[in-house]
């Protein structure tokens, strides 16, 4: 059986890509043994490539406020929402080992409501299922619940941000049928 394509769209060849490119993709590949998929298929358009991932990194590699398993439960039960495979598998397993537990993932992915978070968290991931869902009816009483539970203004707009981006990524994974890595199924699930 020949192997699935990773994308609808042509993936272009390693070696074949602008240096910057090449060389952010074999550092990721060092670091997980791996080169998950959607380096190289959005390596297909390299200006949208460095601007996708310079403001990936902006959000969910920050230190301050949310911490990172929170950001990552913001993908996670959003692109479940969505129905994005992909990011629901990919950052399901960065979701499992930030927060050191193997069944959280598909729990926030499922059914967010019923997973082993805190309220806060479920609070916060409210406000994520309503912008991803419903973004026109989000309001004053919304930023004032997130208070109420502690989230800060830059908290509250990391929410917003992170949902809003892997909404249009939860989207474009779909365009371009871009299958995940089959090494992100067991990341997190069994020790390496």
């Amino acid at each position: 059986m020949a192997a699935k394509p990773i994308s609808r769209f042509p993936v272009p060849d390693l070696e074949d890509l602008p240096e910057d490119i090449r060389e952010r993709i074999v550092a990721v590949q060092e670091k997980t043994g791996f080169i998950p998929n959607v380096f190289l298929a959005l390596a297909h358009r390299p200006d949208e490539f460095r601007a996708f991932f310079a403001y990936h990194d902006a959000l969910m590699e920050k230190e301050e406020g949310l911490s990172k398993g929170e950001r990552e439960m913001i993908v996670v039960a959003t692109s479940g929402l969505n129905h994005c495979i992909y990011c629901v598998v990919a950052h399901g397993a960065v979701l499992r080992i930030r927060e050191k537990n193997p069944l959280l993932a598909d729990q926030v992915a499922t059914n967010y409501r019923k997973a082993d978070i805190t309220p806060r968290q479920k609070i916060m991931l409210d406000f994520a299922a309503k912008v991803s869902l419903d973004a026109q009816s989000v309001d004053d009483e919304d930023f004032d619940t997130l208070r109420e539970h502690g989230f800060t203004d830059d908290e509250i707009w990391d929410i917003g941000a992170i949902t809003a981006f892997f909404s249009l990524s939860n989207r474009m994974v779909n365009v371009t049928s871009m299958r995940a890595n089959d090494e992100f199924y067991l990341m997190g699930r069994v020790p390496k």
